[in-house]
C-alpha cells in the first residue's frame, strides 16, 4: 500500500486513477494538516500553492515522486528533489488547447469590441455604431514562438481564413511546410502582420521583447495578443501607442505583476484582459490531473514515466558511473544550443575511451535534453527528449569509436544546421572535473561554468588588451580566461568566464571593437 497525499485542490475525477487502485491510499489534505504524517507518504501531488522545498522534502523520508498537476514547476525544488532521489513529474500537455483556445477567443473579442459591447448594454445602452469591429477572414497573424500551442493557433487561424506568418528563431522549414505556414524573421513579422500573439517563454532574450522600439516596425493600428508569459511585451509603452493609435487594440491574459498594477492600461478601452485564465478550463484541470494520476500510479507499480523534469530512477551503482559524463553532457548540449544560433537538423555524439563501456543512451538523453531546453518552452528530459527531438524535425545518433583523442575518455559532439555546423569536444578528468578541449577547429581548454562570453576574433596584438580593459573600465571581473587560434594572424576565440552575468553595455562595447567578429553570452 502506498500512501499519496494531494496537498492542493485537484479534479478529483482527474484523480480516479489513485482513487480506484488498491495499491493506494489517497489522503487530500494540506501540508499543514498532516505535518505528524509526513513521513509516511510516498508521493505527494500538487498544483501551484504548495511550495515543495528541500525542507518539505526532508521530513518526508519515504517521498519517490512528486507530481505537479500543470505545467509549471517553479514551486518545486527540482535539484533538492533529485539530490534526495526523488523523481519529479509534470503535465505538459494538458493546457495546450485551453491556451490556444483562450488566445483565439482573446483575439476574437479584441476584434470584435465583446467585452466593451457587452459592459455597454447591462449598462441600458444600445450603441451599435460605437463598436464597429473587424473580421479575422484575410487578416495576417503573426505568431512569435512556434511551439505545441502556437501549432494548435495556427490550425484554428487557418480555419477561420487568416493568413499565418511565424517566427521561431529554431524552427526548422520542414515543420513550418509540415503546418502550412510561412516562415518570416521576427522583423518581416512585425512589418507584415496585422495581428500579433506570443507564444514564447519568458527568457532573458524574450523578456520586453514587443518594445518601444520593435512597435514602431509593426502596421499602423495592429493587435497584440499575450496568453503566455508576463513581461514579453513591455506593458509600459503599451499607452502610448493606444493613444497615439498606432497599437488598435491590446489582449492580455498575463502581467509581468499578478494581480497587475498598471490600472491606467487595465483601464483603457482598447484593452481587455482576464485574470491568467489560460489553463482554467474544466476539461485542462481534468487532463492534468488525469495525467499525473496515472503517472504517479505507473511508477508506484514500478513503470518508468514519461513525463519527468529530473533524472528517471537509476540504480545507485550505475547513476554513481555515469555520473561524470552525465553533468558533462548537459554542460556541452546547453552550451552549443546557446552558440548555435540557427534551426538544427542533425546532431551526432561520439563516445571514446572508458566512457564506452557505460550506458551511453542515457548520457546521450542527456545531452539532448540539455540542448532542447534552451529551444523549447516546455521542460524537456531524458525520457521526452527523443520524441521532442523527432517533433521538430532533428535527428540524433550516438556511436562509440576507438580511442582517437588520446583522453581516457572523451564525447565529440557535431550538430548540422541549415546553414553551418558546430563541434564540440570535452572530456571528464579525474579529480579535475569537465573540461571542452575543442571547439570547432579551435584548440582551447575551459571548465564550462557560470556566465561565459564566447568571443570570436582576429589573432593580433592588443585585442586582448583591449578586452581587458573595458572589462576594468566596468568594474568587472575575469574568472577565468582560456584562447585558442588555428594559426598566428588569423582568427582566433577566447572563452572568458565571470562571477555574475556581464552588463548588456558592457558587451555592446566590446562587439564594437575593431577585430572582434562576434560575441555570444552563454549561461551553463
Amino acid at each position: 500500500m502506498f500512501r499519496v497525499l494531494v496537498a492542493d485542490p485537484i479534479s478529483e475525477e482527474g484523480l480516479q486513477p489513485l482513487l480506484e487502485s488498491p495499491l493506494v491510499s489517497l489522503t487530500i489534505k494540506k501540508v499543514d494538516e498532516v505535518k505528524q504524517e509526513l513521513h509516511e507518504f510516498d508521493a505527494i501531488l500538487v498544483r501551484s500553492a504548495t511550495h515543495v522545498s528541500e525542507l518539505l522534502i526532508k521530513k518526508m523520508k519515504k517521498l519517490k515522486i512528486i507530481a505537479r498537476a500543470g505545467v509549471g514547476v517553479d514551486n518545486i525544488d527540482i535539484d533538492a528533489a533529485t539530490k534526495y532521489g526523488v523523481v519529479v513529474i509534470n503535465a505538459p500537455n494538458g493546457n495546450t488547447i485551453s491556451t490556444a483556445e483562450h488566445t483565439f477567443a482573446m483575439m476574437a473579442s479584441l476584434m470584435r469590441h465583446i467585452p466593451q459591447a457587452s459592459q455597454s448594454v447591462k449598462q441600458g445602452e444600445w450603441k451599435r455604431s460605437s463598436f464597429v469591429g473587424a473580421e479575422l477572414y484575410q487578416k495576417r497573424l503573426g505568431i512569435i514562438g512556434f511551439g505545441r500551442i502556437g501549432g494548435e493557433i495556427s490550425k484554428r487561424a487557418k480555419a477561420f481564413g487568416m493568413e499565418v506568418i511565424v517566427f521561431d528563431p529554431f524552427l526548422n522549414k520542414s515543420k513550418a511546410e509540415k503546418f502550412g505556414v510561412q516562415y518570416a524573421s521576427l522583423h518581416e513579422l512585425l512589418e507584415q502582420s496585422d495581428i500579433i500573439t506570443v507564444h514564447t517563454p519568458l527568457t532573458k532574450e524574450t523578456k520586453h521583447l514587443i518594445n518601444n522600439k520593435t512597435v514602431q516596425l509593426t502596421k499602423q493600428g495592429v493587435y497584440f495578443i499575450n496568453c503566455a508569459r508576463g513581461g514579453i511585451i513591455d506593458e509600459g509603452m503599451l499607452i502610448e501607442f493606444l493613444e497615439n493609435g498606432h497599437i488598435g487594440g491590446v489582449a492580455l491574459d498575463v502581467f509581468e505583476v499578478e494581480p497587475p498594477v498598471n490600472h491606467k492600461l487595465i483601464a483603457h478601452n482598447k484593452v481587455i484582459t482576464t485574470p491568467h485564465l489560460g489553463a482554467s478550463t474544466k476539461e485542462a484541470q481534468l487532463n492534468v490531473a488525469s495525467q499525473v494520476a496515472e503517472e504517479v500510479l505507473a511508477f508506484l507499480k514500478g513503470h518508468p514515466v514519461t513525463s519527468s523534469i529530473n533524472l528517471p530512477t537509476l540504480s545507485k551503482e550505475v547513476y554513481r558511473a555515469i555520473k561524470p559524463y552525465y553533468h558533462l553532457a548537459k554542460k556541452i548540449g546547453s552550451f552549443i544550443s546557446q552558440c548555435m544560433q540557427e534551426p538544427v537538423q542533425e546532431i551526432s555524439i561520439s563516445y571514446e575511451g572508458s566512457v564506452t563501456e557505460l550506458e551511453t543512451p542515457f548520457i546521450t538523453k542527456s545531452l539532448l535534453a540539455s540542448f532542447l531546453n534552451e529551444r523549447i518552452d516546455f521542460t524537456v528530459n531524458e525520457v521526452n527528449a527523443g520524441i521532442v527531438a523527432t517533433e521538430r524535425g532533428i535527428s540524433y545518433s550516438e556511436k562509440k569509436q576507438s580511442n582517437l583523442s588520446g583522453y581516457e575518455n572523451c564525447l565529440t559532439v557535431e550538430v548540422k544546421g541549415e546553414q553551418h555546423y558546430f563541434t564540440v569536444k570535452a572530456t571528464s578528468i579525474p579529480n579535475f572535473g569537465e573540461r571542452i578541449v575543442k571547439v570547432n577547429d579551435f584548440n582551447i581548454d575551459f571548465y564550462p561554468n557560470g556566465p561565459i562570453l564566447y568571443v570570436q576574433h582576429l589573432d593580433k596584438p592588443g585585442v586582448i588588451g583591449h578586452v581587458g580593459n573595458i572589462l576594468g573600465n566596468y568594474d568587472v571581473n575575469i574568472a577565468t580566461m582560456q584562447v585558442g587560434r588555428k594559426k598566428a594572424g588569423g582568427e582566433a576565440i577566447m572563452m572568458l568566464t565571470f562571477d555574475k552575468q556581464v552588463d548588456v553595455a558592457v558587451i555592446n562595447e566590446l562587439k564594437e571593437l575593431q577585430d572582434i567578429l562576434s560575441i555570444i553570452e552563454i549561461f551553463v
